[in-house]
Formats: C-alpha cells, structure tokens, sequence
C-alpha cells in the first residue's frame, strides 16, 4: 500500500465535504458567494490538465450564490435546502438544467448548441436542496463506455495519474470530485458509471436502488430500469444526505421504490449489528481474470469487516454464475435503448443523423439493435426478470455481497477506444471493468464503492458492496463503519486544487 499523499498550501475549503460547506454558510462563516468563487478558482487552477468540466456555468452559480446571501439568515429553509450554497457540478447526461448547453457526449449536440428549455426533475431537487451549479462535466457519449473520452470534448484525465482514465461514464464528475475542484457531483449509473470512476478515483459512490431516484420528465426509467442517478462524494454522510434530499417519486412514476424507516442521513454512524456478508473475488461466470490488486483489495476489505465484528465468508448468488447468458441479454437490452435514443436525437436535431455524426461504437451499437426483430428484446426482458428473482433471492438470508468493484485497475487513456474500422474495439475490452456491477443494475438492487485500497503505483482501486433490494440504509451504515475504522478523507491525488 502506498504512503498518505498530501496537497499543500492553496484553498481549504478543498478539504471539507460538503455537509461542512454549508454549516459553514449556515453559520454566517462563509457566504455562498464566497464558497462559489472559490471553487471557481480550484476549477481553474487544474480543469487544464484533467478537462473535468466542460461547460462552466460560472454566471448562473454566482447569481444563485447572491441571491441565497441576501435572504439568509431568515430566509433559508436550511431543512429543506441542507446544502444552501454549496458549489455543485452536474454530468453532462440525463440530468439537464433549463437554457443550459446539453451534448450528452455527443459532437452534432455540441455543434448545434443544444440548450433544453427546462429542468429534468432532478436537477430541479438538485437546486432545492441548495446546491449551487457550477457548471457540467464529461462524459462518453451516450455513457457507452467505461473510459471518458468523448471525441467531442476529449480525454478527462485521472488526477491520481494523469496518463489513467477516471474511468466512466461520470469520469469528469469523479475526476472534480477526487481534485478537490468541488466536494460533491452528480453521476449516473447504468453499468457501474458512479461506482467504478468512484473506484478509479477513490471516492465514494453508491448506486441507489431502482425507483429510489426519478428520472423525469424525459424518462420514466432509463434502460429499462438499468439506470440510476445519484452522486459522487468524498465522505459518506454526503451521499445520504445528498439521496436524502433527492429521494421520492415524481407524478407518473411507474416503479417507486418503498420509502425508507427513516432518513439515510441517521443510518450514518448508527449501531451496523453483526452482518452476514459473503465474498466473490472471482469474475461472474468466469468471465474475465481479475486484476491480482483487485482480489487483494477485496480480500482486504473482507478481513476489516470481519475485524469489526461481521460474518464473512466466501459465497455468492448461483445466478452470478450464469454471466455469459447475463452479458448476452444486457448488451441486447441496452443497444435496444441505443437505438430508441437514436432516434430521438434525430428528431431533435432535425435530420437524419449519419454515420459522422455519433461515435463508431454507438453507431455500431445501434445499426445492430435497429437489425434485430423486436422479439429478441422482449426475449431479453424476460430473462432478466426472472434472473433478476434467482439472484435476488440469495439476499433471503445474507446482509451483503463483497466484490471488487472493477475486475481491473483504472485503465490507460486510449485502452478502451474504438475505430471506424473496428467500432466495437473499445466495448470488446469494457468487460473487466463491469463485470462486477452491472448485475446488479439489471437486478435494480443498491450498491456502493468504497475506497479502502491504493494500489504500489498509488492507484486507487475500490471494493463493492451490494445490499438486498431497497436497503440503501445498510449500506450507509457499514461504509460509515468502514470510514471511521480507515478514513480516506486525507488521502490526496497529485493533481490536487487545494
């Protein structure tokens, strides 16, 4: 394991989480203006080597931040708005803010300036739980791939080696995140895309269950209910507010998820009892070999838990096994959806879109899709639902599974890219990365990346924990337990805007 890396000197308000940023404001100690240009100035000092953020929003943020300092202190609701004034950035995908640039990776977006005229329902919570929006980070197009770099935008580049990806799709949101530029940024997960840049980059990141957050209005859910929004956090007690703040159906809701005993936000540092917990260090079905790191970040992990008083012992979901026939039918359902976004963007652009016009393997993914009958999908469908109950049923009598995150450490730039002549080449080498995590958004359960472990190249690579359906509230509880017993607040990247 490598030695504590430390930033010196520069801005502190880099080091405290969000949840300290607005007590700070609460407090009268520090004016929301004051908090904006600050991370105004971190973003600045280091997006030229990341190229984190991709569309400032610098103007909308500071008149917020005014706005909030003129009505406090009576007129902040800080109940409601728990984190009034706190610099926020949002992914560039699914989640949109009204008269803002929206490309979702895609070039012909960024060249016709696409701007929707409204919120998605999220981003409104975003803003009434007072988070101030800063601006919008990369993403690969589409979210497709586990590596961000889109060809409209370029490379992000990963602040713990510069030469690595922060993974994907919410690799801009963790590299901000993991740099120090903002403590908090929303991500969304439709394969592992908060959990493994949360890995890549040392973070914490939970994927919420299905129904848990809205994906409204655009969509009712994204994938078929692969994907999930949330947030990447560097301490545990931001994410459970942060869902806390953003949890809830919206009107028109098909899948709702059961709502909590009660807010995540006391589950942190609440009493964990004794968890059974079983361990996969091996790749579902087989399917990949796993990094030697990796196994020894989760055999790690397993022994802390066990140290701190749980059940651990090596045992999985049967269902896991089948992961040859799972990736089969995954890879169906969402080029499915590839296709239908396709076809939105078509109308939306005007015209019909071209093989210039989107990335090879999206082009690629949706040229295969639009060729298969619409029974194959359905076919898919199917399966999943009723392997979704085999895997499901293993929570019965088990608190948690412990898997690495990734089966890989974060990759090099340019591993995972792909050609015109060769489109699917980067999605060919995508499995390692997601092995471990996309069962469980096709399964809808909850799951989270927990940075307990560096690499001797001083690369982070994280661990994974899955909960039964709904039981985010587990979850929380154990990553404050494992926080405390091996903080990884302290730790700093090279690139470091502090």
């Amino acid at each position: 394991m490598t030695t504590e890396l430390t930033g010196t000197g520069g801005d502190s308000l880099a080091s405290l989480d969000a949840t300290a940023q607005a007590e700070l404001i609460r407090r009268g100690e520090l004016s929301a203006l004051e908090a904006v240009e600050a991370a105004i100035g971190r973003i600045e000092a280091v997006n030229p080597q990341l190229n984190a953020v991709i569309t400032p929003l610098y103007d909308g943020a500071r008149a917020a931040a005014m706005d909030l300092d003129r009505a406090r202190p009576d007129g902040v609701d800080h109940a409601a708005a728990p984190f009034a004034g706190v610099p926020f950035l949002i992914k560039d995908l699914m989640v949109h803010t009204a008269g803002d640039r929206y490309c979702a990776g895609m070039p012909v977006l960024k060249a016709i300036d696409h701007r929707p005229a409204y919120d998605t329902e999220l981003a409104a919570r975003f803003r009434r739980a007072g988070l101030l929006i800063l601006g919008k980070t990369n993403t690969p197009e589409w979210g497709s791939l586990p590596t961000t770099e889109p060809l409209a935008f370029g490379a992000t580049h990963n602040p713990w080696h510069l030469d690595h990806s922060p993974s994907g799709s919410s690799g801009g949101s963790a590299a901000a995140v993991a740099s120090g530029m903002v403590p908090m940024a929303s991500g969304g997960d439709g394969g592992g895309s908060i959990r493994v840049p949360a890995s890549a980059c040392g973070l914490f990141g939970l994927k919420p269950a299905r129904g848990r957050v809205p994906s409204g209005p655009d969509h009712g859910e994204v994938w078929g209910g692969f994907a999930a929004e949330g947030v990447i956090t560097r301490s545990v007690r931001d994410s459970a507010a942060a869902l806390d703040a953003v949890t809830g159906a919206q009107a028109g809701d098909a899948n709702v998820a059961p709502a909590p005993a009660r807010p995540y936000g006391r589950e942190v540092g609440a009493p964990v009892g004794r968890l059974r917990i079983g361990v996969l260090t091996q790749a579902p079905g087989q399917l990949h070999d796993v990094h030697p790191d990796c196994v020894v970040a989760a055999s790690d992990a397993a022994q802390l838990l066990a140290e701190l008083g749980h059940d651990v012992d090596l045992r999985h979901p049967a269902a896991l096994d089948e992961g040859a026939e799972f990736r089969r039918h995954f890879g169906v359902i969402v080029s499915a959806h590839a296709a239908a976004d396709f076809d939105h963007w078509e109308r939306v652009v005007g015209r019909p879109l071209t093989e210039a016009d989107i990335e090879p393997v999206d082009w690629a993914m949706v040229q295969r899709a639009k060729a298969r009958p619409t029974g194959r999908y359905l076919e898919s469908v199917t399966w999943v639902d009723q392997w979704r109950r085999r895997l499901c049923s293993w929570w019965a009598d088990t608190d948690l599974l412990l898997t690495p995150t990734m089966a890989t450490p974060p990759v090099l730039l340019g591993e995972l890219v792909h050609t015109v002549d060769d489109p699917m080449a980067g999605m060919a080498k995508a499995g390692p990365s997601i092995v471990f995590t996309s069962p469980f958004n096709a399964s809808g359960q909850p799951a989270m990346s927990v940075p307990l472990w560096w690499s001797d190249a001083g690369l982070p690579v994280g661990v994974q924990l899955v909960a039964a359906p709904w039981r985010e509230d587990v979850l929380f509880r154990v990553a404050a337990q494992l926080e405390a017993a091996r903080p990884w607040a302290g730790r700093r990247p090279p690139v470091w805007a502090g």
